[in-house]
């Protein structure tokens, strides 16, 4: 496969899946399916952003903005029902979380009526028209040092991992999410050019998936403390927050500290500068 056809090939397959999966979540509205959507969306995204290191066109920029926006507006409800499925887990042995379940339970419902009437309002003839002319435009490509300026971009979005890395402070929690968001952007590359990589170990998909989990934890308590506190201030009097807190508290502790001990794994995904062996080689 050369790496046009490759481009071509990731393009329509993603597209396709976004389409599929945006069929699906009108049809059978559930949050299996909004996820579904959301995770297609984003892998739609990532390639763009693959794409537009290799050619100049103002429409990539515009389908990307589209793209964003349906993605943020189904952010609270991605993170309201993480919360929830994460608390029917503990909620046996912690049943001071039953207000705050009862909280959240409340708040998806609206979500879910707004992100179903979102969903169902979105029209992407237009959005499908512009990737019709991008498949062309890709098409024009001319195949040479099309590899190179590639393997540059996943270059420099390994880069962009590196430099947010060496960043890194426990203490503060918002620096590991800032490697999140480069990591996840540098993993969806790697999915996208993945046939083409010669040598790359397949298990190293899985491994750079629960890499980015072991952030995402830490993200994801992060959100159940701010939610915590938005409704301890319309919580009746009579609530105790603290053992919702130290709950919360010591999960945070333990993902942070999880994600700390095995972060240099990082290092095993890529080369760590465009003149050096990869991994995998050494």
């Amino acid at each position: 496969m050369n790496t046009q056809t490759l481009l071509l090939d990731s393009l329509n397959a993603r597209r396709d899946k976004y389409k599929a999966e945006l069929k699906n979540c009108r049809l059978e509205f559930s949050e299996e399916a909004v996820h579904d959507f959301r995770v297609a969306t984003r892998r739609l995204l990532s390639f763009l952003d693959l794409l537009r290191t290799v050619m100049k066109d103002p429409g990539i920029k515009k389908i990307r903005r589209t793209l964003k926006d349906q993605l943020d507006n189904l952010d609270e409800l991605r993170d309201t029902q993480v919360l929830l499925a994460d608390i029917s887990e503990m909620i046996q042995e912690t049943p001071a979380l039953h207000p705050f379940q009862e909280h959240l339970q409340h708040k998806e419902k609206k979500l879910l009526r707004a992100a179903r009437k979102e969903i169902k309002s979105l029209k992407i003839a237009d959005l499908s028209k512009r990737i019709q002319k991008l498949h062309k435009k890709v098409e024009s490509i001319k195949q040479i040092d099309l590899e190179l300026s590639i393997f540059s971009a996943v270059d420099e979005a390994f880069a962009l991992v590196n430099q947010r890395y060496t960043q890194i402070d426990p203490n503060q929690p918002a620096t590991i999410h800032r490697v999140r968001i480069a990591f996840k952007k540098f993993r969806y590359m790697i999915e996208a050019i993945f046939p083409i990589l010669e040598n790359f170990p397949s298990d190293q998909l899985k491994k750079m998936h629960d890499y980015q989990t072991a952030m995402g934890d830490i993200q994801d308590m992060e959100v159940a403390s701010q939610e915590l506190a938005d409704f301890e201030s319309l919580a009746p009097a009579s609530y105790n927050p603290e053992p919702a807190r130290s709950f919360y508290k010591e999960r945070h502790t333990l993902a942070v500290s999880r994600y700390i001990e095995d972060k240099g794994e990082v290092f095993t995904f890529w080369r760590s500068a465009p003149d050096q062996t990869y991994p995998q080689e050494k």
